[in-house]
């Protein structure tokens, strides 16, 4: 929390898009540990909840929507040529993509709570030919769901945790 506070002190709502749009789209950022900075913060009254977190949610759609767009246009063409190299063979290929026709709205809205998997979902979504409107949707649910979560959940045990400590 040390390293992220003077960003989020200095820059705001504008520093919480910000890292976590790159983390959604794919940079190895804390953004969980940010979210709760941000909870710390906003009950300490050093930073705006609501700004931060509609920030947040914000940056995580619009992070996993490039990595969609990404994946959509250029996903597939490098899967098929290189998939190989790790045992991804075009029948694999279609399989998965049969899994993501069946069940991608599922595998969009948990994989926003796995660390490796909230990185890479839009691009694999895209890569594996979700329509758009279906991982639009199924995005914004999740990226809601981990912000209140991660936000607004820590937001609330922050008084539970300062009374349990004061006892």
């Amino acid at each position: 929390m040390a390293v992220i506070e003077p960003y989020i002190a200095t820059y705001g709502a504008f520093a919480v898009f910000v890292i976590i749009y790159f983390e959604a789209f794919g940079a190895p950022l804390p953004g969980e540990s940010l979210l709760v900075a941000v909870s710390a913060m906003a009950a300490r009254g050093d930073i705006n909840l609501t700004y931060a977190l509609v920030a947040a949610f914000c940056g995580a759609v619009l992070g996993d929507s490039t990595g969609y767009a990404i994946g959509h246009y250029g996903g597939r063409p490098l899967l098929l040529r290189y998939g190989q190299y790790i045992k991804l063979t075009p029948e694999r290929l279609a399989k998965i993509e049969g899994i993501f026709r069946r069940r991608g709205m599922w595998i969009v809205i948990g994989a926003r709570f796995l660390a490796f998997l909230r990185q890479f979902n839009g691009l694999i979504a895209g890569s594996m030919a979700m329509p758009w409107p279906r991982f639009f949707m199924a995005n914004a649910i999740g990226a809601a769901a981990w912000v209140l979560v991660w936000g607004l959940g820590a937001y609330w045990a922050t008084d539970t945790v300062e009374a349990f400590f004061k006892r």
